[in-house]
């Protein structure tokens, strides 16, 4: 009799901790999600980079003159040119944004992926101290720009990819960042 007591106490206080976790882990309904993009705190140091037009990865990045007499069509085509995933490492993406580090030539790619009114932002954080920096790709929507820094061999980069606007200089979530990228491209 007195097991009988013990699994009937048992199966209750189970059944109370499952509803206890059903109703604390629910997740929040659309009428609660919120109506604009949450702002993102970067320090105030930080230097915000516009990124050049992309040309073949495997090849030197150049920019691009749009005023020139091909410069527009150069422009848009070049701007539409993808990273490729064999130089491209620690491709990272969220909301509107892609980015990933091509050892060699240290170059930040940054892939506006959202026609949203707001540009694909990738900051670039080093293990070793070197000031934070974001690439910014002001080109548009489909587009990718490239940021061709120069970055200490022996060390490692973090991306992280988000939203920038313009307009208001201010960065917005969802956010992503990378693992720990080596500069030399060996793992």
């Amino acid at each position: 009799m007195r097991e009988n007591w013990r699994s009937k106490l048992s199966v209750l206080a189970g059944a109370s901790a499952l509803a206890l976790s059903a109703v604390t882990a629910t997740p929040a309904l659309a009428d609660d999600a919120p109506v604009s993009p949450q702002e993102v705190q970067i320090p105030a140091d930080v230097t915000i980079v516009e990124g050049g037009a992309a040309t073949d990865p495997a090849g030197p990045v150049e920019s691009v003159d749009p005023a020139g007499p091909a410069g527009q069509a150069e422009a848009v085509e070049a701007a539409k040119a993808v990273p490729s995933s064999s130089t491209c490492l620690g491709s990272t993406a969220a909301y509107g944004t892609s980015g990933c580090f091509q050892h060699n030539g240290d170059i930040v790619w940054a892939g506006d992926t959202k026609k949203d009114g707001m540009s694909a932002a990738v900051g670039v954080y080093t293990d070793y101290g070197r000031a934070e920096e974001v690439c910014v790709n002001k080109l548009g929507a489909n587009t990718w720009a490239t940021c061709n820094k120069n970055y200490r061999e022996g060390g490692d980069v973090r991306l992280r990819v988000l939203r920038y606007d313009g307009d208001t200089g201010k960065f917005y979530q969802p956010e992503t960042w990378s693992g720990w990228i080596p500069v030399d491209g060996k793992y």
